[in-house]
């Protein structure tokens, strides 16, 4: 583990195109064509090294993405309890008994709340997150038009038991796939299925796949909702959440796993097929369908 820290640590340092073919090479083992992509991870990678487009400058703000969906017919935005870069102006806000804190312009790091912070934990614990490390280490432009800020919002669901998490694959407003994630913080057990619920056997990574569920009772509201959220964009992960049936917004984001989760190359190719970059005139193709498990 320390020399893979080590190594990732070099590999931060190169130049952005060396970087992340050493990136891509480490978690997908196998050689990228950045050039001419085709498989899904690697138009990922060709957006993080070439798409400058001012249509994406507020995907990675967590606070920007808030105020852009908040007028979606039927979406819950969680409320944004608090925003700033000193913690110690947490004291004078008036939190409720649950709730999460996070970095407005990073992935990854959050904080569940209980009650009244404990400023010097928390400040010893977020030390590292006002780095903007998505986009000095992974070369993710849109991350440095993020504000770096730390925001207090309102808890989703259950304290304790995070609802399922609902991530939409939306290709120029079609969902083309959902990721189920559960048990994030504990098992992190995932399941890709197509839109009209078809289970599929596509692992990613070391992630086990999760049992198969049946659809959530909102799940037409949650397509339409990903795909007016996504339509814009040529492609867009739309995370979504179904809290007592009730659609509820999480993020969106334009480098869905920074183009290196570990998929089957012919998922990868396939998920791929959908995506017409901005430099392509090839037309998407419909996703096929992998080997299903069995609904019971």
């Amino acid at each position: 583990m320390k020399f893979r820290q080590f190594l990732l640590r070099l590999i931060y340092k190169l130049p952005a195109l060396s970087s992340r073919r050493a990136l891509y090479i480490c978690y997908n083992r196998r050689i990228p064509h950045f050039r001419n992509p085709v498989t899904f991870s690697e138009k990922i990678n060709w957006r993080i090294l070439n798409d400058r487009r001012p249509l994406l400058e507020w995907t990675c703000d967590k606070l920007a993405m808030k105020e852009h969906v908040r007028t979606v017919p039927g979406l819950l935005v969680p409320h944004t309890l608090w925003t700033g870069s000193s913690l110690r102006e947490l004291e004078t806000v008036e939190l409720p008994e649950h709730w999460v804190l996070k970095p407005n312009h990073r992935s990854g790091p959050v904080y569940f709340g209980h009650g009244r912070p404990d400023l010097a934990s928390l400040t010893t614990m977020t030390r590292e997150w006002v780095r903007p490390a998505q986009a000095e280490d992974m070369h993710e432009w849109a991350y440095e038009k993020a504000q770096p800020l730390l925001l207090a919002e309102e808890l989703l669901g259950v304290p304790g038991s995070p609802p399922p998490d609902y991530k939409f694959y939306v290709f120029a407003g079609r969902p083309a796939a959902v990721l189920v994630v559960v048990d994030r913080h504990n098992k992190h057990q995932l399941r890709f299925y197509l839109p009209d619920w078809s289970p599929l056997e596509v692992s990613s990574g070391n992630h086990p796949l999760a049992p198969v569920e049946p659809p959530p009772e909102n799940l037409e509201e949650m397509l339409w909702i990903a795909s007016e959220i996504g339509r814009p964009f040529d492609f867009m992960r739309v995370d979504l959440y179904n809290i007592s049936g009730t659609t509820a917004f999480g993020e969106v984001t334009p480098y869905a796993g920074s183009g290196l989760d570990r998929f089957p190359k012919s998922f990868d190719i396939e998920l791929g097929s959908n995506w017409q970059l901005p430099h392509s005139s090839r037309k998407p193709r419909q996703i096929i369908r992998p080997k299903r498990a069995v609904v019971s």
